[in-house]
């Protein structure tokens, strides 16, 4: 179930066909899913709650064909490795994996080594892959170390265009969102032909925020649902909201770096629409990259890249639309995160409870937040 599905429309620009990240050609997504045991925590047994979600940039060989990418810091409690060489190359030249906290490296090493797979042992060449976290602990045995690198493979070789699974999936599975169960969530948004009619995807692992501070289209949601009606899924005040979010955003735009960069804050934005706050302990980054141009060899120097590249630019004066685009598919994202999300009973019986759909409508509607009324 997503906002849509329920009447709810978020913001004034129409999404794609999809209202996805892979409404961008040639953008894939692909999840491991890991869900095993109930009960007691036992470190290293479970229970398990967790997995692994990749974003494959376009539908070539990424480590071959960097796409220009740049990069946003709303609060640094958290991990999204590589992002040193984006920000000095303006370049992502890897796929994209999201995980839990403490599988960061295992998830990292794998992408090296699935391109070790599909590009043989024999040549000579580096990677800087970039993988992003979210803390699961409270519903998985985190310390246990259950993702592995076939769990990273198997991502990869899941991943496709198309619909994308949203909610208690991949890296997603065991996260919690403004104390309702959290996730993985997608959407997107095309700017007027007038603009250039490019679309701008975002795929968001949703784990921050809190109750009182989740606005749907503008509607205080968890303020109309608060935990004395369904509890939170923290059992104390400092923990709820200390979580984290990691925004992936896309774009067939021809953007350079620092356009990206510029985009990337812009998903700084949706988060704070939907109630986000980028409180001491969350770890909120945001990466985008741009489809536009492909640079050839940018990662090689051993593949001999040609001295010179033509490029495209969007200019600058036509970029605000885009903004704005950013903007509204990272709040819609968040939100299908929640509504997509399923109750989850997790280690030592801790319980993230859905956001309940019902109630969600008839708040919209009692606010007037429905399908052909103005916001």
């Amino acid at each position: 179930m997503r906002a849509r599905d329920l009447g709810i429309v978020i913001g004034e620009l129409q999404p794609g066909p999809l209202n996805a990240i892979t409404d961008v050609a040639g953008v894939r997504v692909g999840h491991t899913t890991l869900i095993e045991g109930e009960g007691l925590l036992v470190v290293g047994e479970g229970p398990v709650r967790t997995g692994v979600t990749v974003v494959i940039p376009h539908d070539g060989d990424p480590w071959l064909e960097a796409v220009y990418a740049g990069c946003h810091r709303l609060n640094g409690n958290g991990e999204l490795t590589g992002l040193e060489w984006v920000r000095e190359s303006g370049l992502l030249t890897t796929p994209v994996a999201l995980t839990n906290t403490h599988s960061v490296g295992v998830v990292r090493d794998a992408i090296i080594a699935a391109e070790i797979r599909q590009r043989g042992a024999a040549e000579t060449y580096w990677a800087l892959p970039v993988v992003g976290e979210t803390y699961d602990g409270r519903l998985n045995d985190m310390n246990g170390l259950h993702v592995r690198p076939e769990h990273l493979f198997a991502a990869l070789d899941a991943a496709a265009g198309g619909p994308v699974a949203e909610g208690n999936v991949g890296g997603g599975t065991g996260m919690i969102c403004h104390e309702f169960k959290g996730g993985i969530g997608t959407a997107s948004r095309v700017v007027p032909e007038q603009a250039g009619g490019f679309t701008v995807g975002v795929l968001v692992q949703a784990n921050h925020g809190r109750r009182e501070r989740l606005a749907i289209a503008g509607v205080p949601v968890g303020r109309e649902i608060p935990t004395s009606e369904v509890p939170s899924a923290w059992d104390d005040p400092v923990s709820a909201g200390s979580g984290s979010i990691i925004v992936i955003m896309a774009t067939d735009a021809p953007l350079l770096p620092h356009q990206c960069e510029r985009m990337a804050q812009r998903g700084a934005l949706g988060i704070a629409r939907a109630g986000g706050a980028g409180e001491n302990s969350s770890g909120d980054l945001m990466l985008c990259f741009a489809t536009g141009n492909r640079i050839m060899g940018a990662g090689d120097g051993d593949l001999d890249p040609a001295m010179a590249s033509d490029v495209r630019a969007l200019a600058d004066a036509y970029i605000s639309p885009l903004f704005w685009a950013a903007i509204e598919a990272t709040e819609e994202a968040i939100v299908n995160a929640l509504l997509a999300a399923r109750t989850m009973v997790g280690r030592d019986g801790h319980t993230a409870h859905a956001l309940p759909h019902d109630r969600v409508v008839e708040i919209m509607a009692r606010y007037s937040r429905t399908q052909g009324v103005e916001r």
